[in-house]
């Protein structure tokens, strides 16, 4: 086990700035994914911890070495990529050892390494098997087992469950935590699956355009997102978003108000331009307004597509005149998403009026997109707002 840092690392590919200026301290022993969209730079990341990347500018350590310039082999990491690449002529025992036969390491010392990843993951009496024999699970343990038996300070996986199917993924998941309470050692998980990241990892780092925009327990990224971006990305379906207008008892939003005092929250004022945000979940049907502790005025609205999910209902709304459909994008202005309670009897195209949680409503700055505050009340003193980079919690 190692601790990770990062510190001011850079990489640049002549015009295109791939990875900026990034910091990140891992703990030893943190299960930290690197999250965020196609071309964000975690990929960059993960390859520039594991030497296969030389940054630009910056540097890295693993435990107290600096392994800036240092190739892979030297710095006591072990990958696992999205690409199983297993040798299709090899059993599995061969292929769990082959890097240790490279080294040279002893047949007692290779068999017990092998005996002992094998059992980790679940391969036992399997060892004989050729690839071509297993599941797409079996062969994805075996790729885990060949990078176990290398010990290392540091795993490094790069999106490992990318090619299996849905089903196989959820269980893969659970072995990954299983595989990381039984290692007790430091793993690096990038992914652009935010329920991989959400349900597996100590911390996630969410990456936007190469800079590293949040990095935070799951739950924190997702009641108390630092920005927009990481506000609309952690969550599905995304957060709903409204632009606003700070008065001096409320928000004015396009199709309605929501009672609030500025002076609540510091460096806010009446005629600030914000983006009010508030997640699918904390969206009610006014007719169960008496169980939301502050809940806003009613809202008028016009259901325009459900989506049933067993356990919950997305009811798609429209807000004022709005004529979109709410299926071909994300919330805007006249549109709003609601979850809802896979019994309820809301029809398509019916007249529906729901309420807000104010204390799961999220403001940001509508010039900078940064978080201004998580959660609100109203103004008769029942609650407190958060204040800039704090939350009312």
């Amino acid at each position: 086990m190692a601790r990770l840092k990062l510190e001011h690392v850079t990489k640049r590919y002549e015009d295109v700035t791939a990875v900026d200026d990034m910091n990140l301290d891992i703990e030893d022993g943190e299960f930290v994914c690197l999250v965020g969209p196609s071309g964000c730079g975690k990929s960059t990341t993960m390859e520039t911890i594991a030497g296969l990347t030389i940054p630009t500018e910056g540097k890295v350590f693993i435990g107290d070495r600096d392994v800036t310039n240092l190739p892979p082999k030297d710095r006591g990491i072990a990958m696992v990529f999205q690409n199983i690449a297993l040798f299709p002529h090899m059993d599995v025992y061969d292929n769990i050892s082959f890097g240790l036969r490279l080294r040279d390491y002893p047949k007692e010392e290779i068999d017990r390494r092998v005996e002992r990843a094998a059992d980790i993951v679940q391969l036992e009496g399997m060892l004989e098997r050729m690839p071509d024999e297993m599941s797409g699970g079996q062969r994805q343990r075996v790729a885990i087992a060949r990078a176990i038996v290398r010990e290392p300070d540091v795993f490094l996986m790069d999106e490992p469950l990318a090619n299996l199917d849905a089903k196989l993924r959820v269980h893969m998941r659970t072995e990954l935590q299983r595989l990381h309470k039984e290692l007790d050692t430091t793993i690096i998980y990038v992914t652009h699956d935010q329920a991989e990241a959400m349900t597996m990892s100590d911390r996630i780092a969410v990456l936007d355009t190469g800079e590293l925009q949040q990095i935070d327990p799951p739950l924190v990224c997702y009641n108390e997102p630092t920005n927009l971006f990481v506000a609309g990305f952690i969550g599905s379906p995304s957060m709903n978003f409204l632009n606003g207008t700070v008065g001096t008892d409320a928000i004015e939003t396009p199709n309605f108000s929501i009672e609030f005092d500025p002076a609540r929250v510091d460096g806010l004022a009446p005629g600030d331009d914000v983006t009010v945000g508030v997640r699918p979940e904390d969206v009610y049907p006014e007719s169960v307004a008496d169980d939301v502790a502050h809940p806003t005025a009613a809202i008028q609205a016009r259901s325009d597509v459900l989506e049933p999910m067993g356990d919950e209902i997305f009811a798609y709304l429209l807000l004022g005149d709005g004529e979109t459909s709410m299926s071909q994008e994300a919330a805007t202005d006249d549109q709003l998403l609601m979850s809802i309670e896979p019994d309820s009897d809301l029809r398509e195209e019916e007249a529906v009026s729901v309420v807000l949680d104010r204390r799961k409503i999220h403001l940001f700055d509508d010039a900078t997109g940064d978080a201004i505050a998580h959660g609100i009340v109203d103004v008769t003193g029942e609650g407190s707002t958060g204040t800039r980079a704090e939350s009312d919690d």
